[in-house]
């Protein structure tokens, strides 16, 4: 199964239930917080900024107790805003009018490439042959494989689900007990939290609306200056942090004879994968260049994929590879991004800001960069959609920054990390969210929370103690 199929499966297969009869309790919880909401009246909030807030957290509930697929419920709040006229449809599915969407279907297709064709699993296996010699080093791998692959998969579910297919063949063969394998599993989805920070083409979603402020967006290597060393620190960091929480159960041996045996069975680089390195190659140095030519990521990983499907200098994608895109996260992350969209042209944004924000921020970027990672960890851990919180803490932020002096993108960038970086619940994040549950990383809610909860402090590290002094030496302070 290709590592985009899988990561389109993993999210339509439902694993978001927590329990028994939490789907039930999420669902009546969910309609009680929409009607307490919606008919309560809130000083400052206006009648549209009522509806909006109480959609945004009904579904944030349902999102959040697993109540249906979050592509339904996303479906239902999108129809839920257009219905009651609390935005314009065209405010509410904004996110298909841009190349973001495209970025993130061209991102699954340039997977599906890279692993249909077996160059991704090709390089995991040379790695792994390479560097990995014990249950240190496996983990160790996962993030650093994360990283790599980065620079051909532009998306890191399927990138992690790739990585998770040949873990499991080191799992499989040493017999490695199911808590020790969920070590590894929880090491590839959440690493791929901290190592989508490195690449502006990291995340395909995430990382351009991070380095979007006001009408500037970062090109790929202004992101690339400005964020590779804290997303490489913050990568290190994560990974030390689950080395000293969590060990194996027993004395672990690498037995790499089955990795050499699938290495073998792909044989030579066939012409596929050198026809999907060549394609993959070309995005990298497109994307890399996107200053001079002016080609936003999205076109540009829409047009590769094109180039994969042509006949002769292509041919890696078919007509059934279409399968891999997942409709149900597309309309996810529609309505994670329409929380923020709908919330600023109603005035919830506004509100959530007067509420959560102090009514002045001092100049001091360190003091602003720890109030600005606070408040945005207080909303994103009540809202649970890293997009949502973006599109309502950086507006705000934003305006404080540039009332103190602050580049504007400083405050962007460092609601983007906080997000990025910092969870306590899989739903807080999706890229741990896709991987949880025995079919995929085969960890659940307790080691989520048990990494998660150490990642507050790593995140106030990163934004305070790596962000601030490298973005001074770098010019964007």
């Amino acid at each position: 199964m290709g590592s985009a199929t899988a990561a389109a499966k993993a999210v339509e297969a439902g694993r978001f239930s927590l329990g028994a009869h939490k789907r039930e309790i999420g669902a009546v919880l969910g309609v009680i917080v929409l009607l307490a909401v919606m008919f309560s009246p809130i000083p400052g909030l206006s009648v549209e900024g009522r509806r909006a807030l109480a959609i945004s957290l009904f579904g944030v509930v349902w999102w959040a107790m697993g109540v249906l697929q979050p592509g339904y419920t996303s479906v239902l709040m999108l129809a839920g805003w257009v219905v009651l006229n609390v935005a314009p449809a065209t405010t509410v599915f904004s996110l298909w009018t841009t190349p973001l969407v495209y970025l993130v279907v061209g991102g699954y297709l340039i997977a599906t490439a890279v692993q249909e064709s077996g160059l991704g699993k090709r390089i995991s296996y040379l790695f792994i042959l390479k560097f990995v010699n014990s249950f240190t080093s496996i983990v160790v791998s996962a993030y650093v494989l994360g990283a790599l692959l980065s620079f051909l998969i532009p998306h890191p579910w399927p990138r992690s689900f790739l990585i998770m297919s040949v873990m499991a063949v080191l799992i499989k063969s040493t017999g490695m007990p199911k808590k020790d394998a969920a070590i590894i599993g929880l090491a590839v989805f959440a690493g791929s939290a901290s190592n989508s920070m490195i690449l502006l083409t990291g995340d395909s979603v995430l990382n351009m609306v991070g380095a979007t402020a006001g009408n500037v967006t970062l090109t790929w290597l202004e992101w690339a200056k400005y964020m590779a060393v804290p997303g490489i620190v913050a990568t290190i960091l994560t990974c030390l942090v689950q080395l000293w929480l969590f060990k194996p159960s027993q004395k672990f041996e690498v037995n790499k004879d089955d990795i050499r045996k699938e290495l073998q069975s792909l044989g030579g680089l066939t012409s596929v994968e050198k026809r999907t390195l060549f394609w993959v190659a070309l995005a990298v140095i497109l994307w890399a260049t996107d200053s001079l030519h002016g080609i936003h990521p999205g076109w540009i990983a829409a047009l590769m994929a094109i180039g994969l499907a042509l006949p002769k200098v292509g041919d890696v994608l078919k007509p059934s590879s279409w399968s891999a895109v997942p409709i149900g996260t597309l309309f996810f992350l529609t309505a994670a991004q329409a929380i923020g969209k709908v919330g600023g042209v109603t005035g919830m944004n506004e509100w959530v800001a007067s509420v959560v924000l102090p009514s002045t921020i001092p100049s001091n970027v360190f003091v602003f960069a720890a109030i600005a990672t606070a408040v945005t960890m207080v909303i994103h851990m009540v809202l649970g959609s890293a997009l949502a919180v973006i599109g309502i803490a950086a507006p705000a932020l934003m305006l404080f920054a540039e009332a103190a002096g602050i580049n504007p993108m400083v405050a962007s960038l460092l609601v983007y990390t906080t997000v990025s970086m910092h969870f306590i619940l899989p739903f807080h994040h999706m890229n741990v969210l896709v991987g949880q549950g025995d079919a995929a990383g085969m960890y659940g809610d307790a080691e989520t929370i048990k990494l998660g909860i150490p990642l507050t402090v790593l995140t106030f590290v990163v934004t305070l103690l790596v962000q601030v002094p490298w973005w001074k030496l770098t010019g964007l302070l």
